[in-house]
C-alpha cells in the first residue's frame, strides 16, 4: 500500500471513530446522570486505555487528556478565561453546544464565556469528575463527564461531551456539548 494509501486510510477510519462516537453519547450518559466518589474511582479505572484499544493510539493519550483538562480548571479557578480556552482549538471550526444553542468558533467561545462569567466571582470554582477517555484512534478521543462549579450564585453542574484531537502542539478540544442537570433538593 502506498503512503498516501494508508495515510488516507488512517484518516477515514478516524473520521468514522469520531462519528461513531458521537452517535453513542446519547446512549452512554443520561440526563439524570449523577457521579459517587465510588464511581468516579470506577471510571478512572475504566478510562485508562487497554493494550490494542484504538489501534494506534499513545498509552500517553489518556494521560495527557487528563492533564489538559487538569490544566483547564486550575485556569479557570484562577480567573484566566483565556488560558482556559487554551485547551479548545484556536479555529472558525471549533464547536460548543449549550443551552442557547450551537457556537461555532473560538472566539465565538471566548464572547460567550465573558459574557456568562463576567468577573471572577461569578466564575466559581471548577471541578472535573466521572471522567471517561475513550481514544478512538491516534488522534482523536472520545470525553464524557460532569461538571461542577461552586460560585456564590449557588451551585450548578451537569455533564460535557468533548471530541478532542492531537495537534503538532498537543490535544485540544474541537468540539464540546455541555449541559446543566439539575440537583433535586435533599
Amino acid at each position: 500500500m502506498h503512503t498516501r494509501d494508508r495515510d488516507f486510510t488512517i484518516r477515514a477510519a478516524c473520521l468514522l471513530a469520531l462519528l461513531a462516537g458521537s452517535m453513542l453519547l446519547a446512549l452512554r450518559v443520561p440526563a439524570s446522570a449523577t457521579v459517587s466518589p465510588a464511581r468516579d474511582s470506577a471510571n478512572r479505572a475504566r478510562s485508562e486505555p487497554s493494550p490494542g484499544s484504538a489501534a494506534g493510539a499513545s498509552p500517553d493519550a489518556t494521560a495527557e487528556i487528563r492533564s489538559l483538562l487538569d490544566r483547564q480548571a486550575a485556569n479557570w479557578n484562577r480567573g484566566d478565561v483565556e488560558k482556559f480556552l487554551a485547551g479548545y482549538w484556536n479555529s472558525d471550526q471549533t464547536a460548543f453546544a449549550g443551552s442557547q444553542g450551537i457556537l461555532h468558533g473560538w472566539q465565538a467561545l471566548l464572547e460567550r464565556y465573558r459574557k456568562t462569567y463576567p468577573d471572577r466571582k461569578a466564575m466559581g470554582t471548577l471541578e472535573f469528575s466521572g471522567l471517561e477517555i475513550t481514544p478512538l484512534c491516534p488522534d482523536a478521543a472520545l470525553v464524557l463527564g460532569n461538571w461542577h462549579l461552586e460560585r456564590e450564585a449557588g451551585p450548578v453542574g451537569g455533564v460535557f461531551s468533548l471530541v478532542l484531537r492531537r495537534f503538532p502542539a498537543g490535544w485540544r478540544i474541537i468540539a464540546d456539548h455541555t449541559s446543566v442537570v439539575p440537583t433535586s433538593a435533599p
